[in-house]
C-alpha cells in the first residue's frame, strides 16, 4: 500500500491531520462504524466527555485489530460529538493517539444535535492496507 498526504497549507499540522490522502496498491479496505462509549455488554457509557472519548478510542482500536488491520492505517477519521466545546479540552488525548500510532488521516470534527442514548462522542475510520 502506498499512501500520499496532500497539504496545501501547513497550519493542519498543529491540529494532527491532512487535508487529503490518497492512497495506492491497497490490499483491502476497512470501514469502520462509529465506536462509542459502550461496553463488552452494550451499555451506553454515561461517563464525561473525556471517559467516553478514551473507550471509543478503544473500541475502535479493538475493531480494526479485530479485522486484521492497524491504526496506523487509518487514513480518515470522523468524529462526532455533541458538544465541540466539552470536547476540546480533551481534543490533546485524540492529538496523542494519532502521534502514537503514526497515522496520517483526513479527519472531520462535526457537533450533532444527539448521539445514541447517553453518548457524546462517536469516531468512524477508514482504514487500508
Amino acid at each position: 500500500m502506498e499512501k500520499r498526504v496532500v497539504n496545501p497549507w501547513k497550519w493542519q499540522d498543529q491540529r494532527s491531520y491532512n487535508q487529503a490522502v490518497e492512497v495506492k496498491n491497497a490490499e483491502g479496505t476497512l470501514y469502520v462504524s462509529g465506536q462509542t462509549a459502550i461496553d463488552d455488554h452494550g451499555v451506553s457509557s454515561t461517563a464525561d466527555m473525556k471517559t467516553q472519548l478514551e473507550l471509543a478510542i478503544k473500541n475502535l482500536e479493538k475493531v480494526i485489530d479485530s479485522a486484521g488491520y492497524e491504526s496506523k492505517n487509518i487514513v480518515r477519521l470522523n468524529i462526532y460529538t455533541t458538544a465541540t466545546a466539552e470536547l476540546w479540552p480533551h481534543f490533546d488525548i485524540v492529538q496523542s493517539w494519532i502521534e502514537e500510532h503514526k497515522m496520517q488521516q483526513s479527519l472531520t470534527l462535526m457537533e450533532v444535535v444527539s448521539l445514541f442514548e447517553t453518548l457524546k462522542v462517536e469516531l468512524e475510520a477508514t482504514v487500508v492496507k
